[in-house]
């Protein structure tokens, strides 16, 4: 579809100008300037003349002559570059031996004649004449590939005319980012690096000095679009906001409106990325305006616009910043200007038969005899070796493509654009200490020079850094080299001022450069890099304070076995374990004596191993906490501390039934003791905790979990007590258990005294009650890890108790007064209690 359009424009355009051209007789006017015969014949279009007047009104037709406007010393320096090259070339004995090459140049002034010349260009060799056909490969032009425009606009209005035949266009200024697109300009090259690599060094600059409040100046044409939004596309990674942008204007009402923008919205640095043409009279204004204290980021086009440089109110607005291309110097260029000049010029066409016709042609130029050559010489260098490498590319293809050796090449060889163009695009060699070759869209490596302007230097800039891509991007720039207009000091260029470090940013309004700052509670952070707006949560293993800018690691806590306190808990654990068997030992030596019958007989047996086995879950408190120990811990000591305080219920009610009830209720007495009533209870007893504890364990029972709402630095891993209703139930059997043994025990409070277990009982029972109560205090108000060694020690505590207040006063009997173990000494207290009950 887009050969088609192509083709359609070519035949609907090409009438006019050869119309035309047959109107001058056929011929194009022809100065030595503008028109070198040769074997292979170059295009060349430089705004020898250049229209400074944006708005035209005509009341009829017209045709437009480029000599009636203003003439440019810097675009026929350019043009006198193609000829230096073209000279250089032929005079060489290395490139294209025995072959000469000739140029056919235009002035670039009016897009109209340029359209005319565009199809003189592409008019055959022999006949003069365009012709309209199907296919384009055996076609011919008269030119073998074309030089310039300069301009991104001019290039993009007059390539699709050149695409259509993929005639090679090298232009020298043309930078949009557009025409790095090979689907739309297949046969477009150019010498200068595409915009993409000019705003990368721009947004390098503003990221180095840290400017994200900026404004967005650009003229009215694809050069200065193009690049403009390739800033915005790209800037977002930076961190910056475009506070105002706009179009130069070019009424003064509007460029005052213009400037009050800025300075309400407080921006203090300016991209203005536009052409000469609009750049110049846009800072003109600005300093006409009275604008200060600004810093001006020059695009390559003005960077360097020596009418800025040399008017002495420049420095009034700030400081400028460029991006330059750097300038590589052309030996011989200025004595070849100086020559060429001096020897007059052709006036083959004002001496034309076609008089009269001769002003219509676009190449003519009175000022370029009259203009002095020192001032052309002296014009800004700074496009001259991107012209001079364009020519040098199409020498060094042309070399490649004829097979050229130092015997000569072979000249009969015909040329068809896109045959040429292939090797176009692969060229690769050293001109002038420069590598010249094009990457995949025909664009060359960047190689910019960073600017500063400086009205007391000669040349009134310097170069204060670079941006390079070969071999590898590069970004170089000394701070050092730059005075400031800010008192030396590097200028603001920010909405709000930072936030303090662990603050975060909240927006307010509609640019994310405008904030406030908000310090960051505890356990989170602020990553600037990553997120500036956002207080980042710690993770469940980390912590932070108030304004952090990261998290710390958690320690995690539990008691080890290692730690003084949990040695203590269990050397203790250990000793009960030894009691008990002592005690088992003490108790089974003495057996049949009376002490040992009374305190329970082999009850007594039952309950020390039922202490044995509670104090060894003690050693499930310390330790990494893993689920069996969780679920052994409260369980085991629960269900074996219920056998010992059913043990010790069904003993004191033993008692009390054999010295207080028995008589009255001899057949109950009875059956009691036939069918072995005090193991039947404790079983009842171990059974009915036994399914508590069941329940307990199976609705959410005890597990390891990580405490980390507790302290901010630390994880304490230890067992849940799983559903607090069924622990509170199960250790409240234990403690109906207890009161209904204090409450038998009581009972027995006025027995003979080798019977009386009151004392004892209640002292045991009290002991558990207190510690139990202080565990169950410390587990709703402190969940540290010591929790554990303070569940243990209560454990500890409940078994100590029946130890030392049942068991020990028994074995001291036993041991330290045996005359009161004995049968006798038992029968007399029974009968000192018989007597006493009598007597009441």
């Amino acid at each position: 579809q887009t050969v088609t359009t192509m083709k359609g424009f070519v035949i609907l355009f090409n009438i006019l100008p050869l119309s035309f051209l047959k109107a001058n007789g056929g011929k194009v006017c022809g100065l030595s300037d503008f028109r070198l015969h040769g074997d292979y014949i170059l295009g060349g279009l430089f705004k020898v003349h250049v229209d400074r007047k944006f708005n035209h009104v005509h009341s009829k037709p017209e045709a437009l002559q480029c000599r009636e406007f203003d003439f440019s010393a810097a675009g026929y320096q350019e043009l006198q570059v193609m000829r230096f090259a073209v000279e250089e070339i032929n005079n060489s004995t290395s490139l294209l031996p025995n072959i000469s090459l000739g140029y056919e140049i235009y002035d670039y002034c009016s897009d109209f004649l340029n359209f005319m010349v565009a199809f003189d260009f592409l008019s055959t060799n022999f006949t003069g004449s365009l012709y309209v056909t199907k296919y384009f490969k055996d076609y011919q032009p008269k030119v073998t590939a074309l030089i310039g425009p300069f301009g991104s606009t001019e290039n993009i209005i007059l390539a699709p005319v050149f695409m259509t035949y993929l005639l090679p266009v090298i232009s020298h200024g043309a930078s949009s980012i557009l025409l790095s697109d090979k689907q739309r300009y297949p046969s477009f090259l150019r010498t200068i690096p595409s915009d993409r690599n000019q705003v990368r060094a721009i947004l390098q600059i503003l990221h180095r000095f840290g400017w994200r409040w900026i404004a967005l100046i650009g003229g009215n044409d694809d050069y200065s679009r193009n690049g403009l939004q390739a800033l915005k596309d790209e800037m977002s990674p930076y961190d910056i906001c475009v506070a105002y942008e706009s179009t130069i204007p070019t009424e003064d009402s509007a460029m005052g409106s213009l400037f009050s923008n800025i300075t309400i919205l407080k921006i203090n640095v300016v991209i203005v990325f536009a052409s000469k043409v609009s750049a110049v009279p846009f800072i003109k204004a600005a300093i006409s305006n009275k604008i200060s204290d600004k810093v001006w980021i020059a695009s390559e086009t003005w960077s360097l616009n020596q009418q800025l440089l040399q008017d002495t109110q420049i420095h009034t607005i700030g400081t400028v910043i460029g991006i330059t291309i750097k300038v590589v110097a052309l030996p011989g260029f200025r004595e070849f200007v100086h020559r060429t000049m001096t020897q007059g010029w052709n006036g083959t066409c004002v001496n034309s038969p076609h008089k009269g016709t001769w002003e219509m042609c676009n190449q003519v130029c009175p000022e370029c005899s009259s203009t002095d050559p020192q001032s052309i010489a002296d014009e800004d260098p700074m496009y001259s070796f991107s012209i001079y490498s364009a020519v040098y590319t199409v020498a060094h293809s042309l070399h490649q493509f004829l097979g050229c050796d130092p015997e000569g090449c072979r000249k009969s060889r015909p040329i068809i654009p896109f045959q040429l163009l292939h090797t176009l695009k692969n060229v690769n060699f050293t001109l002038n200490n420069r590598t010249v070759s094009f990457d995949k869209n025909g664009d060359p490596a960047p190689n910019y020079g960073i600017v500063v302007w400086d009205k007391t230097l000669p040349l009134y800039h310097r170069e204060i850094g670079s941006y390079v891509s070969d071999p590898s991007v590069a970004f170089h720039l000394d701070e050092e080299l730059i005075h400031w207009h800010s008192n030396g000091t590097v200028p603001t260029a920010l909405c709000s001022l930072e936030c303090k470090e662990g603050h975060r940013r909240k927006a307010s309004g509609v640019h994310k450069c405008c904030f406030d700052c908000e310090i960051c509670p505890n356990g989170t952070y602020v990553n600037k890099t990553d997120d500036p707006f956002t207080c980042q949560s710690c993770e469940d293993d980390e912590w932070s304070d108030y304004g952090s800018t990261h998290c710390k690691k958690r320690t995690l806590e539990y008691l080890h076995y290692n730690e003084g306190i949990s040695i203590g808990i269990l050397l203790l654990a250990g000793l009960i374990f030894l009691l008990s068997g002592a005690i088992a030992i003490v108790f089974a030596r003495h057996r049949h004596t009376p002490v040992v019958k009374s305190a329970g007989g082999k009850m007594c047996f039952f309950m020390l191993s039922c202490l044995s086995v509670c104090s060894l879950s003690v050693f499930c408190y310390f330790g990494w906490p893993q689920r069996e120990k969780c679920t052994l811990r409260n369980p085991v000591f629960v269900v074996f501390y219920t056998a010992c305080i059913s043990c010790l219920a069904v003993r004191s009610f033993q008692i009390v039934c054999i010295f207080k009830m028995a008589a009255k209720l001899p057949k109950a007495y009875d059956f009691w003791v036939k069918n072995h009533g005090q193991w039947l209870v404790v079983a009842t007893a171990i059974v009915l905790q036994i399914l508590l504890c069941g329940v307990w364990i199976g609705s959410q029972g005890p597990r390891p979990f990580n405490n980390s709402a507790l302290f901010k630095d630390q994880i304490i891993f230890d067992c849940s007590m799983g559903n607090l209703y069924t622990f509170v139930t199960v250790i409240a059997f234990v403690a109906a258990l207890s009161v209904l043994c204090f409450m038998f025990s009581y009972m027995g409070t006025d027995l003979p005294k080798n019977y009386n277990e009151a004392k004892c009982i209640t002292f045991s029972l009290l002991i558990f009650f207190f510690s139990w109560i202080l565990y169950l205090t410390a587990y709703m108000v402190y969940q540290g890890k010591y929790i554990a060694a303070i569940n243990a020690f209560s454990v500890l505590a409940s078994l100590y108790g029946i130890l030392l207040g049942y068991f020990t006063p028994k074995c001291y009997i036993i041991l330290f007064k045996p005359e009161h173990n004995t049968p006798a000494h038992f029968q007399n207290c029974i009968q000192s209690y018989t007597k006493k009950i009598s007597s009441e």
